[in-house]
């Protein structure tokens, strides 16, 4: 057990920073296999989007033409639904003590809410930061 704290001492309190840099530190693990699962599905589906892009501004004849503006709202759409089925199959809510667990819709909806600021925070790293470098 703990030793109890004397009263006549102060409790200390930690500034904003060292809150917030504790709060990432000790992040719920259904947060973190949520923005994982986004991550990962988000960085390669950047990473094809990238060589069609760099591909199309290189002259290369590609099937269909310049279709970059479907290609980004494509990869929006399918990171958002993999994110959230994904986080749907990974990360069940916990059931009563004994009874094991399930899943709701609960589960996919912190997937979609991890997904979206991932899903076009990748993209613009992509964009903005990588492609300049490739070209």
């Amino acid at each position: 057990m703990t030793a109890r704290r004397d009263e006549t001492t102060p409790v200390r309190r930690r500034g904003w920073a060292a809150v917030r840099w504790r709060q990432f530190r000790n992040a719920p693990r259904p947060v973190v296999r949520a923005v994982a699962s986004s991550l990962v599905v988000a960085v390669v589906l950047g990473v094809a989007y990238l060589g069609y892009d760099l591909a199309i501004s290189r002259g290369l004849p590609v099937p269909g033409g310049d279709l970059r503006a479907l290609a980004v709202a494509a990869y929006v759409v399918v990171v958002i639904v993999v994110g959230s089925v994904v986080t749907y199959l990974v990360v069940p809510q916990p059931g009563a003590a004994g009874h094991g667990r399930r899943r709701s819709g609960w589960s996919a909806a912190l997937g979609l809410f991890a997904a979206v600021p991932i899903a076009y925070l990748v993209l613009v790293v992509v964009v903005q930061i990588v492609k300049p470098f490739l070209e």
